[in-house]
C-alpha cells in the first residue's frame, strides 16, 4: 500500500506544472550608431580610418556617399539623399549619432534641422565645418559651395532653424591653422561645444588620433 501511494505521489509531482518560471536571456548591449557625413569633392574613403578606429572600439559605422560631391545640385539635395542612406542602412527609427566633416556638417545640420532628423539623433559633432560660412567657397562654382559662402540664405536659414536640436549635444571642432574654412573661426558654432586643436592643415583633422579618441569618448557617454 505504500508503495502505490509512493508512486501515485510521484506521477502527480511529474504532472504538476512547475510554478518557476524560466527566466529570459539576457537584452544585449545596443551598440551605439554612427553617421560619418564626408565633406566636398571626396568619397567618404577619408574617413575610413576614423571608422576603423571606432569600430574597435565598438561602434556600428556607416559612411553614406554623397553624390554629387561638390554640391552642385545645392545642399539640400545632399540632405535629402543623406536621410535616404540612413533610413535604408540602420531603418528609419534607430537611434543614431552623427560625424560630419566640413561640408558634411552643413548638410547633417539641414537633415537635423529642416528634415526631421534631429527626433532620431543623439549627438552631432562637426569637424571642421564652415558653421558661419567660408571665404574659400569663392573659388568654386557650384551651388553647394555658393551656399557656404558667408551671409548665404542657406547659412541664414540654418541658424534659424537650429532650435529643432533640442537639447541635442553637439560639439564642433576646428583648428586655427584651416587654410580650408577662411576664416577659422567660422567654425565656432555658438550653440555647440567648441574644441579648439593645433592641427596642421583641414584634411588632417579627421586623422587625429587625439580629436578620434575624444569623439569616441562623447559617443561613449
Amino acid at each position: 500500500m505504500k508503495q502505490l501511494l509512493f508512486r501515485l505521489s510521484a506521477a502527480a509531482w511529474l504532472v504538476t506544472p512547475s510554478c518557476a518560471t524560466t527566466p529570459p536571456p539576457p537584452t544585449p548591449p545596443r551598440v551605439p550608431r554612427v553617421v560619418l557625413v564626408h565633406g566636398i569633392m571626396e568619397t567618404g574613403n577619408s574617413l575610413n580610418y576614423m571608422r576603423r578606429r571606432l569600430e574597435k572600439r565598438g561602434f556600428d559605422c556607416y559612411i553614406p556617399k554623397m553624390t554629387p560631391c561638390d554640391g552642385r545640385g545645392g545642399l539640400e539635395n545632399l540632405a535629402a539623399r543623406l536621410k535616404e542612406d540612413i533610413d535604408q542602412h540602420f531603418g528609419a527609427r534607430e537611434p543614431i549619432n552623427i560625424v560630419a566633416f566640413s561640408m558634411g556638417g552643413l548638410v547633417t545640420r539641414y537633415y537635423l534641422q529642416d528634415l526631421g532628423g534631429a527626433k532620431r539623433c543623439s549627438q552631432l559633432i562637426t569637424i571642421s565645418s564652415p558653421h558661419n560660412g567660408t571665404k574659400a567657397a569663392w573659388l568654386y562654382p557650384s551651388k553647394g559651395a555658393q551656399q557656404m559662402r558667408p551671409g548665404s540664405p542657406f547659412l541664414e536659414n540654418l541658424q534659424s532653424t537650429e532650435k529643432q536640436l533640442g537639447n541635442m549635444p553637439v560639439t564642433s571642432y576646428r583648428t586655427p591653422m584651416d587654410l580650408i574654412i577662411l576664416p577659422p573661426t567660422s567654425s565656432v558654432w555658438e550653440r555647440a561645444d567648441n574644441q579648439e586643436y593645433p592641427i596642421l592643415m583641414h584634411p588632417l583633422m579627421i586623422s587625429s588620433k587625439r580629436i578620434i579618441n575624444d569623439i569616441a569618448q562623447r559617443l561613449e557617454k
